[in-house]
This record gives structure tokens, sequence and C-alpha cells, in this order.
């Protein structure tokens, strides 16, 4: 009698064991992956915003260093052909 209560017993813990395991874990699985694939595609974006913001401010800088270099380029063909005239 003890043989089938311990019998009984463990396949009904089997079976909620295996209903648990297979059921609970799928779904904590996929909705915690839901959540952190929302959160790394957010941290991203923002990280995309800020990298570009970055590069468009280098890129200003850039620029006005060039602006500044085609003026003195300007500004030394000019003294270069006075100073051939002369």
């Amino acid at each position: 009698m003890l043989s089938r209560v311990i019998k009984s017993s463990s396949a009904s813990a089997t079976a909620s064991i295996r209903y648990f395991s297979t059921s609970r874990a799928m779904l904590i699985e996929s909705g915690s992956n839901i959540g952190k694939d929302s959160f790394h595609e957010k941290e991203r974006a923002q990280e995309n915003v800020y990298i570009k913001k970055q590069e468009e401010a280098q890129l200003k800088k850039l620029k006005e260093k060039l602006e500044e270099q085609k003026k003195t380029i300007e500004n030394l063909e000019e003294e270069l052909k006075n100073h051939k005239s002369k």
C-alpha cells in the first residue's frame, strides 16, 4: 500500500513538474526575451542618435578647418603672385 502511494504521488509530481517546466518556462523565456529585445532596440537607437550627433559635430569642425585652410591657401597664392610680379 505504501508503494502504491509513493508511485501515485511520484507520478503526479512528475506530471506537474513536466507541466510546470514546459509551459511556465516557455512563457517566462518568451516574455523576458520580448522585453529584453525591445530594451536593446531602444538602447541601440539612443546610441545611434548620440553617435550621429557626435559625428555631425566632428564633421562641422572639419568643415570649418577646411574653410580656414582654403582661405590660407588663397592668401598664400595671392602673396606668391604678388611676389612674382615684383
